[in-house]
Order: C-alpha cells, then structure tokens, then sequence
C-alpha cells in the first residue's frame, strides 16, 4: 500500500504525542539496541536517538515513499531500512522494541507478538500502541458509505473492521501468558482540528489508504465527496475548531532480569 508522507505529516503534533505517551512508561535505562516496527519517516524514530545517545536505533517500514524520507536523519547509529514485518526476526541484542499505530495493519500481528515477546532477552521491553476507534463515526461512516450499491463489489474487502486491533484484555493476556510484566492502558484524545474538512484530512492520511489504492482518481473523487458531507454532520466544527475523539490502546511490556 502507497503511502503519502505529506498528507500524514499534516497533523504531525498530534499523530506524535501518542509516541511519546507510550515510551514515557518504558524505563530502560542505557539500551544497546531499539527497534521502532513502522518508523514511518523516521521523525519521532530520531527522538529515540537523542534519548540513548550510546545506543543503536534502527526504524523499519514497509512503505518504500516513507522510507525515502527518512534517508537526511540516518547516521552511523540510527539505520532505517524497508523490511516486512513478517519476516523480521528480533536481534539477539534487543532491549526495546517499540511499534507505534501499525499493529493495526497487520492482520496476524497477534500471533507475531507472541513470537516477538518470547525472544525477548531478560530486562528487554516491548512497547506498542494501536488505535481502538474502528466503531467511530469517522470510520463506521466510510464502512458504510462503501457497502452501498453504488460501492459494495468495488469496495468488498478493502476496509477494516473492529477485529482489526484486540482488546486491552487480550493484549494483557497474551503478553502475561509470554511470561512479561504488563502495563496496559487506554487513553482518548481530544484533537483540535482547524481547516475545511479536517477530519476528512486525517482519514486521507490513515484509513483512507486501501481505498485511495484501489479507486482510480475519479471514483476516488465521487467516494469522497459523499464521505466528507458526511463527516461534516457528525463532527460539526466549533467556534475554535473540529473536536475528533481519538481513542488508542497502549502497551507496555518487560521481562524481568
């Protein structure tokens, strides 16, 4: 799936303090090695860089456009390279690995958390957060939207649902059971949103993606015409913007020394 750095970075402060949230609950204190699964641009991956200074940081992505982008922050420590999650096997020297907001795109990312926990070394960390938003307006309205008559054979298949990202409870589970320590939480954001549409803008750099591959520009002009009248009804702007509820699930894991 192609991805638009650009249209991402359009609300990059909020899309980054939810990354910050999760490893302000990681107490490593001088890592060797971290891994961030779907680095994206590598922005928030360089944070950690400047957080271990003596530690090797390497950011792995699947999107060859956000890939690209990350090619004027590399450097001797910090490595970013394409790689599939599938196949990508942890390191020996492994202290932390963190995922932020791509868990959700990978279907059996269950079954590699399990695989992931249980190579972790002792004292080494897991930390990941997904969104937990799938029954919100803005996403229950594109669902429906695309199982209409005029987009249902095109669309079949192509969105996610609700099974897309596990409970609080399961991701607690399933890490407990790997033999870790777990801290496991929710949060809801409330983003202020200003400009025309804004909502729309988000999805655009998000969720809206499988559809924006499938559709050619014409229907995916059509699509979102109808899907921006209908966000507007449901997340009506205010005096000092768009409040979006965003809610997310963190967690945080460690195998005792």
């Amino acid at each position: 799936m192609r991805w638009d750095p650009s249209e991402y970075a359009r609300y990059a402060d909020e899309r980054a303090r939810p990354f910050h949230d999760l490893l302000a609950r990681v107490a490593v204190q001088n890592p060797r090695r971290v891994v961030d699964l779907g680095c994206g641009s590598g922005v928030l991956t360089a944070t950690l860089a400047r957080r271990w200074p003596d530690a090797i940081i390497e950011g792995l992505d699947s999107s060859e456009e956000m890939i690209d982008r990350t090619r004027a922050l590399a450097s001797a420590r910090l490595r970013f390279r394409l790689a599939d999650l599938h196949s990508w096997q942890p390191p020996l020297d492994l202290d932390l690995l963190v995922s932020n907001a791509t868990l959700q795109w990978v279907p059996d990312h269950r079954e590699l958390l399990r695989v992931w926990a249980a190579s972790l070394r002792p004292d080494a960390w897991l930390a990941f957060q997904v969104p937990a938003n799938f029954s919100s307006p803005s996403h229950a309205l594109m669902r429906e939207l695309a199982a209409t008559p005029r987009w249902r054979d095109r669309l079949a298949g192509v969105l996610r649902h609700g099974d897309a990202v596990g409970s609080p409870g399961h991701y607690a589970a399933l890490l407990l059971g790997a033999g870790l320590r777990v801290d496991v939480w929710q949060t809801t954001y409330l983003h202020v949103l200003t400009g025309p549409d804004p909502v729309l803008h988000w999805v655009r750099g998000t969720s809206m993606r499988p559809l924006i591959e499938v559709l050619d520009d014409a229907e995916s002009a059509e699509f979102t015409d109808a899907y921006a009248a209908e966000l507007r009804k449901a997340y009506p702007p205010g005096p000092h913007g768009t409040i979006l509820p965003f809610t997310r699930t963190f967690v945080v894991a460690h195998r005792p020394a």
